[in-house]
Formats: structure tokens, C-alpha cells, sequence
């Protein structure tokens, strides 16, 4: 039966009957083979979306300990089945293909996404019900609204109040003491959001306009999305001060944006990501250098590990983008112990210049510079922990210092597709400790004593 008729058919013969949603929706069938097929969602799920339809009437039961005389009280809204409908789609709108790997990975985070994002939808339907006669006729029935997205953007701007004030009412916007004020001038406020307890929580409430001016979930009802999103990391809150539109509850321009690094998450007032690297290299470049300590924190796991596979995305691709190859070097702790570039982009001519500052990596154990490099600096041999160099498809990289040899712990130098011209002592060398060289693309077995690192 197509998922259509269903629900045509759960529309015109059930609609109010919670009973039967329960039956079609979180119980498994038997397929023709008499195979159990798997629900389509689970219990919680539905009952999420049921709670979510502001025109459901629950009559005082409690949907998840309610017994099955309970449940027949209840009135289920009419825009369940679209809440289920949309709900059901996000199996064909993911980045993954069907059958492809990650893809069920993929649907369980979006419907995470979307059950997390409930209590926004219930809001939009309010606002679709009181002010669907203002929408375009061929939007006045929500089953002809293709998703939560759509819905929010048909609406977004109904029963917004605004109001106008003063040059200085503006400079003189309110705080709140869960914050701290982290940066000021003539065109940008920054707000931190460092606090824990309930009092950072108000703070984010207050900053998102008490989910009223943003979307938010830092700003929801409810502690659990400010408690994720605060302990992975600070929040932050930037807004214009010269801003002419405010917003009357708070008192905050209209426009303000949410960053938070360790997710990833830099969102504008509607909850839509935006292009942070633009924004710091347009009109708000002045906050580059208050916001390189984060993007540094990002580049490395646990601050002793250091691996980038392609220098165009991620953490290491906004940084490359907002302050250039010189400074990746420069940004990383000196706590790191396996530095691995690995440019896998075959037609990438970019070339990383290692400067000689390396050596302050006293740490570090372990060197991998694939396809992005024509030069080392004599410096990488004061590196005396490092006991693996790779220097695979580097095809301008002609030689090597040919102190490398003298690196007490190295067992392992592979120098595959980069025609190096290797130094006779580095020959030497490798058939006085290995028996035969070791420059070449395999280990040859345990390291020599190494006293100078410890090991």
C-alpha cells in the first residue's frame, strides 16, 4: 500500500483513533515470506508527534504509562499525519544514498534532528492556523507543505513585533550576568556563555529571546539542548549594535547569530547555518584573531595529534581559509605527538612550507607529509622521539637533511613516489642498524635504544 493511500485511509476511517496509529506505525508486520518486517518508528517517536499537533487534546493522560482504555480519551490533532508524513520522508532526503554506507546512520540522525526540533514546529502550526488566510491559496492546506523547513519559512514573519530606538539605546543594549561581554566596538558585540549551572542557562534564554526572537534550542524550554551544546564548549552570541530593528522582549537586535565551535554549530536567528569562514573574512573580520585560538583547538585530537586528509574541508580548511598555511604550524601545541598531512587530492598542487620552528615539537613521534611537500628544514632533525617519517608522492621533493640519520629512534623512512636523491650516511646508516637500508617502503623491525626520548 502506498504511503499515501495510508494515510488517506487512516485520515478518512481513523483519524481520531490513536489506537490504530500505534497499530500501523510501531508494530512490526509479517512480510509474504512470514518474516517480521521492522516498525516504522518506535512508540516514543509517534507519541512525540502526536504531543507535538497543537490540536491534539491528551485530556489529562499521560502517553507513555497510559493503559489502552486511557488512550481511547484522547483526540488526536488533524496534523499528526502530517507530522508522521515528514517524519517518514526524511528516509528519501539524506545526503547518503539508499543501501550506501552510513545511510542508516544517516536517517537516525536526522530523525533525531527532527524529534529534537518539535517544539518549533508546534509554534509554526500555531502561527499556520491563526494566519493561513495571509498565505498564497495553494498553502492553506499543510498537507500541501512539504516539510517543517517550508512550514517555518511560510510563517517566520507573522506576529513579529518590532520596534525602533535611539543611536545610544542601541550602544546601551541589556546584559545578562550568566554572560560575559568579550569584545566591543562601533559594529559588533560578542557575548561568551561559559556557565554551566541555571544561571547560564537564563543567560542563553535571555540571548535567544527566550525561544520568541530565535529558533534556537539553546533557548528551548527544558535544560537537555543548552546542557549538550555548554558541555562541549562555550557559547557565543554576536550581534550589530548599530542595528536599527529590535526586538521588544529583550530589547537585542532582531539579528544576532549563535556560535558554537566544538559542534560545528554557527547558526543565524532562524536556526540556519551559516558560512562562518565568509563572515569572519567579510564584515566580521575584526573577530579573526578573538576566534583563532578556537579554530587552532580544533585542528588537533586530544592536542597530541594532528591529521589532515585534505586541506580544502573541515576544521583545517577553515583555518587554511581565514589565516593561511603559514599559520597551521604556528597554531598547533607543542603537546603533539604524530603530525600526519596526508593530501590524498592527487591533483593538488598545494605545498606546505615546514618551517623551522618544528623542532619545538620535542613530542613528536611520528611524521607524515604525503603529497604536500618540497622541502624539509634541518630542524625536523632535532626531533629526537621520532621513529616513523613519511614523504610518500612528494614530487618536488629532491632531498632530504641528511641529518635524518642521525634521529636515534627512526626505524622508518618511506620515501615512495618522491624522488629524492637519499644522502649516502642515511644509506649507511640504515644497513648499519637494519642490516640493509631503510629508506624504502617497510619497517625494519624494533627501534634502536633511544635514551633521548625516554623510550
Amino acid at each position: 500500500m502506498k504511503f499515501t493511500t495510508l494515510l488517506k485511509k487512516i485520515i478518512v476511517e481513523t483519524a481520531e483513533k490513536i489506537d490504530f496509529l500505534i497499530d500501523t506505525y510501531t508494530k512490526p508486520k509479517k512480510k509474504k515470506d512470514g518474516t517480521k518486517k521492522k516498525p516504522k518508528m518506535s512508540k516514543s517517536e509517534l507519541f512525540a508527534m502526536i504531543q507535538a499537533d497543537p490540536d491534539t487534546n491528551l485530556r489529562g493522560v499521560e502517553l507513555e504509562t497510559a493503559t489502552p482504555e486511557d488512550l481511547k480519551k484522547i483526540k488526536v490533532g488533524d496534523n499528526v499525519n502530517w507530522l508522521i508524513k515528514s517524519f517518514m520522508n526524511l528516509n528519501q532526503t539524506t545526503e547518503v544514498p539508499f543501501g550506501s554506507f552510513g545511510y542508516e546512520d544517516e536517517v537516525k540522525r536526522n530523525r533525531l534532528v527532527y524529534l529534537e526540533d518539535l517544539y518549533k514546529v508546534t509554534e509554526d502550526l500555531k502561527k499556520f492556523q491563526k494566519f493561513k488566510s495571509k498565505l498564497p491559496l495553494e498553502k492553506r492546506d499543510i498537507n500541501k507543505i512539504t516539510s517543517p523547513r517550508e512550514l517555518y519559512e511560510l510563517v517566520k514573519d507573522f506576529d513579529l513585533t518590532m520596534a525602533t530606538t535611539t543611536k545610544a539605546e542601541r550602544k546601551a543594549a541589556p546584559s545578562h550576568p550568566g554572560a560575559k561581554l568579550i569584545y566591543q566596538s562601533d559594529n559588533l558585540k560578542v557575548v561568551e556563555i561559559t556557565d554551566k549551572s541555571a544561571l547560564g542557562k537564563e543567560a542563553a534564554c535571555f540571548y535567544g529571546g527566550n525561544n520568541k526572537e530565535t529558533r534556537w534550542c539553546t533557548s528551548a524550554p527544558g535544560l537537555t539542548h543548552f546542557e549538550y551544546y555548554i558541555n562541549k564548549g562555550p557559547l557565543y552570541v554576536i550581534w550589530n549594535p548599530n542595528d536599527t530593528v529590535i526586538a521588544p522582549t529583550t530589547g537585542l537586535p532582531v539579528e544576532r547569530y549563535q556560535l558554537n565551535f566544538e559542534t560545528d554549530s554557527f547558526m543565524d536567528r532562524h536556526d540556519h547555518s551559516i558560512d562562518l569562514v565568509e563572515k569572519l573574512n567579510g564584515p566580521w573580520a575584526e573577530l579573526k584573531e578573538l576566534f583563532k585560538p578556537k579554530f587552532a583547538k580544533g585542528l588537533t585530537t586530544d592536542g597530541t595529534k594532528l591529521e589532515i586528509k585534505n586541506l580544502k574541508s573541515g576544521n583545517v580548511g577553515k583555518f587554511v581559509a581565514l589565516y593561511g598555511l603559514e599559520e597551521l604550524f604556528e597554531s598547533l601545541p607543542n603537546t603533539i605527538t604524530e603530525l600526519v598531512i596526508d593530501n590524498t587530492d592527487k591533483n593538488s598542487e598545494i605545498i606546505i612550507k615546514i618551517p623551522p620552528s618544528i623542532k619545538r615539537f620535542q613530542k613528536l613521534e611520528m611524521i607524515m607529509l604525503n603529497n604536500c611537500v618540497d622541502s624539509l628544514p634541518n630542524e625536523i632533525c632535532e626531533l629526537k622521539c621520532v621513529n616513523f617519517i613519511s614523504l610518500i608522492g612528494n614530487k618536488k621533493l629532491t632531498t632530504i637533511p641528511e641529518c635524518i640519520a642521525d634521529l636515534p629512534c627512526l626505524v622508518f623512512l618511506n620515501l615512495k613516489d618522491s624522488p629524492v636523491n637519499v644522502p649516502d650516511k642515511i644509506k649507511e646508516i640504515g644497513k648499519e642498524k637494519f642490516g640493509k637500508g631503510f629508506y624504502d617502503f617497510h619497517s625494519r623491525g624494533q627501534s634502536p635504544e633511544c635514551g633521548s626520548c625516554g623510550s
